[in-house]
C-alpha cells in the first residue's frame, strides 16, 4: 500500500514564509522554522503534515486554484465545524487549532488540527493482527460509529448541519447530478439506478425520527488507531459529513463485506472471515443495532438491499468524478486512475442488490 501510506513533497508549491506568519498569529505555541510533506492517501482535500522543532500539526485544504469544483465539493469549513462540534463526546476527533477562510493567505481555505499519533489500516482482512485483535478492531469500528450516530445533534450546537426531511430524494438527487456533470464513458447500471432508487425507498429510509450526524465515509483507513491497541484515537475525513439517516451511513460502512479486494477497492467478500476473526455481516449489523437502541436487526435487514444498492451507486459517483478529473488532467496519480476504475464495477454492484430488492 506504498502508493496510499506515508507522505511525499507538495504536489502544488504553498507559500512557506506567509503560512508561517499565520501560523504564528493563529495557533497558540506555533514556532518556525516550518516544513511542508503532503499525505499520499486521498483523492479530494490534500492534507499536509506541518513540521516545525517543537511539534507537527496537520493542515487540511481545498484543492489549489487549477482545480474545477463540483458544487458542494471540498467544504473544509464544515470538516472544521464537525470535528470542533465533536470534540467533547464520545466520537474520537483531532483538536481543531484554526480556520483561514481568507484565499489570499496560500491561494485556499484551510485548517489546522493536531497530529495524531497511532495507524491508518488500509487492508480490511488486518493482516499480522491475530484472530483476538482482529475482532477487536472491528468491534472498536462497531463502537464508534453508533457513538457518532447516537450524538445529540442539539446539544452540540448542529442541528443545522443539515437540510431537514427527504434525506435519500435529496442525495440520490445529488449523486445522479454529480454523476452526470462527471460522465467520461457511460455506465449503464448507474442510468438504471438512476431510475431505480427515487422510486423503492423503503418505508424505514422515509422515518423523519431517524436523523444523526452521518460521516459520510466511514471506514477503517479513515480512522487513526491506538499505536498498540485496538482504540480509535480520531475519525477523520469529514467532509461529506452533514445531518442525514443514520443507515445510510451505517449502511456504506457495511459495503466492505461485499467488496473485493481489487486494485483501488479494499473489501472483505470472498474472504474466509471466520478463520480470521472478522464479524460476518449480519453479527456486525446486530452489535450496531444493540448500540443504537434498534431492538431487531432482522427489522434493519429487510430493506439492506436498497440500502447498499444506494451506497454502491453513490461511491461508483464520486469515483466518476475522480474519473473525469483524471480526463481533464486534475488527478493524474496511478492512484487516480486505479480508483477512477472502480466506478463500473462498483455501479454494476449495486444494480445487483436493487434486482434483489425489487420486491
Amino acid at each position: 500500500m506504498d502508493a496510499f501510506t506515508g507522505t511525499r513533497a507538495p504536489s502544488q508549491p504553498l507559500d512557506i514564509e506567509a503560512l508561517s506568519r499565520w501560523l504564528q498569529q493563529h495557533v497558540p505555541g506555533f514556532a518556525g522554522p516550518l516544513s511542508i510533506e503532503q499525505f499520499k492517501g486521498g483523492q479530494s482535500n490534500p492534507t499536509y503534515k506541518l513540521i516545525t522543532p517543537g511539534a507537527a500539526y496537520v493542515m487540511r485544504a481545498k484543492p489549489g486554484p487549477v482545480a474545477k469544483l463540483l458544487p458542494s465539493a471540498h467544504a473544509i469549513e464544515r470538516e472544521f465545524r464537525v470535528m470542533a462540534a465533536l470534540a467533547d463526546t464520545e466520537v474520537p476527533v483531532p483538536r481543531m487549532l484554526a480556520l483561514c477562510e481568507d484565499e489570499s493567505i496560500i491561494g485556499r481555505a484551510f485548517y489546522v488540527m493536531e497530529f495524531i499519533a497511532g495507524r491508518v489500516l488500509w487492508d480490511q482482512s488486518l493482516p499480522g493482527l491475530s484472530n483476538e485483535q482482529r475482532a477487536a478492531h472491528y468491534e472498536e469500528m462497531n463502537r464508534v460509529i453508533a457513538a457518532l450516530h447516537n450524538v445529540d445533534v442539539q446539544a452540540i450546537g448542529l442541528a443545522d448541519y443539515g437540510k431537514p426531511g427527504n434525506y435519500f430524494e435529496r442525495q440520490i438527487g445529488r449523486w445522479s447530478k454529480q454523476y452526470q456533470a462527471s460522465i467520461t464513458t457511460p455506465i449503464a447500471a448507474m442510468d438504471a439506478l438512476i431510475a431505480w432508487l427515487p422510486s423503492h425507498i423503503p418505508d424505514s429510509a422515509r422515518d423523519e425520527s431517524e436523523l444523526s450526524i452521518v460521516h459520510g465515509d466511514f471506514r477503517l483507513d479513515n480512522l487513526v488507531f491506538h499505536p498498540e491497541e485496538p482504540r480509535v484515537l480520531a475519525v477523520l475525513d469529514w467532509e461529506l459529513s452533514t445531518l442525514g439517516h443514520p443507515l445510510a451511513d451505517f449502511s456504506y460502512h457495511c459495503m466492505s463485506w461485499h467488496i473485493k479486494t481489487s486494485g483501488a477497492a479494499r473489501g472483505l467478500a470472498g474472504l474466509d472471515l471466520a478463520a480470521l476473526g472478522i464479524p460476518d455481516e449480519h453479527s456486525y449489523v446486530r452489535r450496531y443495532c444493540e448500540r443504537t437502541g434498534r431492538q431487531n436487526v432482522d427489522t434493519v435487514m429487510r430493506d439492506w438491499d436498497f440500502y447498499l444498492a444506494y451506497n454502491l451507486f453513490r461511491i461508483a459517483a464520486i469515483l466518476q468524478g475522480i474519473a473525469k478529473r483524471v480526463e481533464d488532467g486534475t488527478a493524474s496519480s496511478a492512484q487516480a486512475r486505479e480508483a477512477a476504475a472502480g466506478a463500473r464495477p462498483l455501479a454494476e454492484l449495486g444494480w445487483e442488490f436493487a434486482q434483489r430488492g425489487r420486491g
